[in-house]
Order: C-alpha cells, then structure tokens, then sequence
C-alpha cells in the first residue's frame, strides 16, 4: 500500500517562503513515473502547481521562477520550495504520484497541506 503524507505548511507573510515535504511510504519514489504538487483555493478546481518526471520538471505559469520541486530518492521524499509567496498561493497544497503496471494506472494523493499567505 502506497501512502503520502504531506507536511509544512502553515502561515507564512507575503513574500515568505515555505518548504512542504511529501515523505511516500511502501514505494521507492525512485519506481515512480511521476510526482507532483497540487493545489485548491476554495472555490477554486485543483491546479497542478509542480511536476517531476524522470528528470524533467515543470511549473504552472504562476509559479515558476518562485517554486522549484524536487526529490530525494535516498529519503523517499518529495520537496516543494516556495519563495516569494503570494496571498492568491493560499491553498490546500496535495502531493501525487502516478505510475502504470501492467496496464493498470495508480493514482494515490496525500491528505494535504494547508498554505496561507497573509498581506
């Protein structure tokens, strides 16, 4: 069973910066294809904020410059760097990972994460 659990979020000024961690446990995030940051405001449809592929990554056009995703294969986790942060970044933010076997596609979401950026 493939779980993620997500951690450091909290209240952060407007121009603060954030370090949320995404620790996956009964998989090597080294076997999965792909990992990923997301994000819901109220009111708002998810979004996809970060990806990491192999070893490609990509942003949302809002953050990039400001966030950068990476990971630690050693320590099975995932990081989302958040610089300069924003009050409209407010957000539950959920780590994702997704893979395929045999066919099958795996799609497994952590709790989340709460971010508030104050003005």
């Amino acid at each position: 069973q493939v779980r993620l659990v997500e951690s450091g979020g909290g209240l952060v000024q407007a121009g603060g910066s954030l370090r949320l961690s995404c620790a996956a446990s009964g998989r090597t995030i080294f076997s999965i294809n792909a990992m990923g940051w997301h994000r819901q405001a109220p009111g708002k449809q998810r979004e996809l904020v970060a990806a990491i592929t192999g070893g490609s990554t990509n942003y949302a056009d809002s953050v990039k410059g400001r966030f950068t995703i990476s990971r630690d294969n050693a320590k099975n986790t995932m990081y989302l760097q958040m610089n300069s942060l924003k009050p409209e970044d407010t957000a539950v933010y959920y780590c994702n990972a997704n893979w395929r076997q045999f066919g099958v596609p795996y799609d497994y979401w952590g709790q989340g994460t709460q971010v508030t950026v104050s003005s």
